[in-house]
């Protein structure tokens, strides 16, 4: 049976493992927000580290700070399907450990979805070092179709807000990388457009162990995902790889 949903309530996704060196930031940008309806939903994934400990810590003060615990490791898919299963917000969002929230974030994004009758939308975001160095600056498209979609992932996780009164409540499939994009391809088939709001409301770590570290991987992930979930023909696939090439040579250039 699905919790009673709460039309203010702002459901916060956040998986954790092994981030000691960051997880108080995360977490304090959470608590920084000027919108005070969220609950921060955190599950551990069987951490090696003082993750755990730390979240223990700020559910002890913060009620809103939910916090649990996998039994062994499961993946980031299958912890933030458990959070979502868990949520009662009306909106869910999106919050990875290692990154972080402008303090306005929940406010701008929450009136803005209102304001507009919008199911789903995004954020533009900054991109930082392991020491809080910014890289660059992310921007997107007000109105994203899934033709602007193939053509490069606006949607950073972290900047996601969708409405479950409008959309339900949305799986991850599991995918060792890109899991994130796939769900956005899906949705925007019900919704036709996902919305961009043009301010700068999140930061994003890079870190040199991420899973999208290895530039042929990621590659090859994105080619797959072409070819077996969207089943684009194979001109058609070779169209929209062409964009994502160009952006990444554009990326590693700018570096």
């Amino acid at each position: 049976m699905e919790n009673r949903i709460n039309d203010n309530l702002v459901s916060i996704i956040m998986p954790v493992y092994n981030v000691e060196k960051y997880i108080a930031q995360s977490i304090e940008s959470v608590i920084s927000q000027t919108y005070k309806e969220w609950e921060l939903l955190i599950m551990d994934d069987a951490s090696t580290d003082s993750s755990y400990s730390i979240m223990e810590k700020y559910s002890m003060v913060d009620d809103r700070i939910k916090i649990h615990k996998a039994e062994k490791n499961m993946g980031v898919v299958k912890i933030r399907n458990s959070l979502t299963e868990l949520a009662t917000g009306k909106y869910i969002a999106f919050l990875d450990s290692d990154d972080m929230w402008m303090p306005e974030k929940l406010e701008r994004q929450q009136f803005f979805m209102n304001e507009n009758n919008i199911s789903i939308s995004c954020t533009e975001y900054i991109r930082i070092n392991e020491n809080n160095e910014k890289i660059n600056d992310v921007e997107i498209l007000e109105h994203i179709k899934y033709s602007d979609l193939l053509k490069n992932n606006y949607l950073g996780c972290l900047t996601v807000m969708y409405d479950i009164s409008k959309i339900g409540k949305r799986k991850f499939k599991e995918l060792d990388k890109n899991e994130d994009y796939v769900l956005w391809l899906d949705i925007i088939k019900d919704t036709k457009i996902i919305y961009g709001l043009k301010e700068k409301l999140a930061m994003y770590r890079v870190l040199s162990s991420s899973r999208s570290s290895n530039k042929f991987d990621a590659a090859m992930v994105r080619w797959k995902i072409y070819r077996k979930y969207e089943k684009l023909s194979f001109i058609s696939s070779v169209y929209y790889f062409t964009f994502y090439i160009v952006k990444a040579v554009i990326k590693n250039f700018r570096k």
